[in-house]
């Protein structure tokens, strides 16, 4: 293993040995403290990709980005008004801004906009709303099935693709977006996934058993999704990481890609299953 390789797990065990026991203690207290956690990361997010973006066109101002996202969280958390009323002001506002601009193209910048304001704010609101308003009180143990699954799949899928990834499958998981992942690091990370499902079903019962087992089996086989999304975004801008902001993880998108992309599936899983 290079040093280098050495000195960014280090960083990773650091930085989960750190957050990781935050974060647990956020689900488990939920209201405010929660909402606004994920609300903050949220605008960390947005910022991340309105700087992918502007590597490609002229988006509205980034100050405008934050603004939306906080009136979206903040719908989402306290129920201020019917989701898509908020969204169809924020579409017709930002169409009549396009108007005043006199850079780039308008369908590119209003294209390189709509992705990040929708994608960040509707998977991060299915979060809260999972947490906070999730029938007969399952939204605590949904959120921290979900974590444990994406953490576990994370674990698996990098120990497993560095010792044997390649070896016995040579066709790359999705070499255009992302070249070293590998199908033996998707089935480990998918091994880890239902595994800690099972884990958790058996030892705390608050969840029926088939649907933790449900819910690990999906997040085990969307969390590549999840990261392959991002990786678009980011080949396209031309960037390694969205930012530097967590050591050895990179960005808000690049270690909660996974969480974003998954959390609408529990999301309706939890109310309509």
């Amino acid at each position: 293993m290079s040093k280098l390789l050495t000195i960014n797990l280090l960083q990773r065990v650091v930085v989960a040995v750190a957050g990781i026991p935050f974060l647990l203690w956020l689900i488990n207290v939920g209201g405010v403290w929660f909402s606004g956690f994920f609300s903050l990361l949220a605008l960390l997010a947005v910022y991340e990709f309105h700087h992918l973006a502007a590597h490609k066109a002229s988006p509205p101002p980034l100050w405008l980005a934050v603004l939306i996202t906080l009136l979206f969280q903040l719908d989402f958390a306290f129920h201020l008004v019917e989701v898509w009323e908020l969204l169809l002001a924020v579409v017709l506002f930002l169409f009549v801004l396009e108007l005043f601009s006199k850079e780039g193209s308008p369908l590119l910048n209003l294209g390189s906009v709509f992705p990040g304001l929708l994608y960040v704010n509707l998977t991060f609101g299915a979060l809260l709303r999972l947490r906070l308003d999730a029938p007969e009180g399952s939204g605590v143990a949904m959120v921290y099935l979900l974590f444990l699954c994406v953490w576990a799949a994370d674990i698996f899928a990098y120990f497993g693709g560095s010792t044997l990834g390649g070896k016995f499958i040579r066709r790359k998981l999705f070499e255009r977006l992302s070249p070293h992942k590998t199908w033996e690091g998707f089935l480990f990370g998918l091994a880890g996934s239902v595994s800690a499902a099972l884990i958790y079903g058996n030892f705390f019962p608050s969840l029926p058993l088939n649907t933790a087992l449900m819910t690990g089996l999906l997040i085990g086989v969307a969390s590549p999704a999840g990261d392959l999304v991002e990786s678009m975004f980011k080949r396209d801008a031309g960037v390694k990481d969205s930012s530097g902001l967590i050591p050895g993880h990179g960005g808000v998108l690049d270690r909660f890609d996974t969480i974003m992309f998954v959390s609408p599936f529990l999301y309706f899983i939890a109310f309509y299953l």
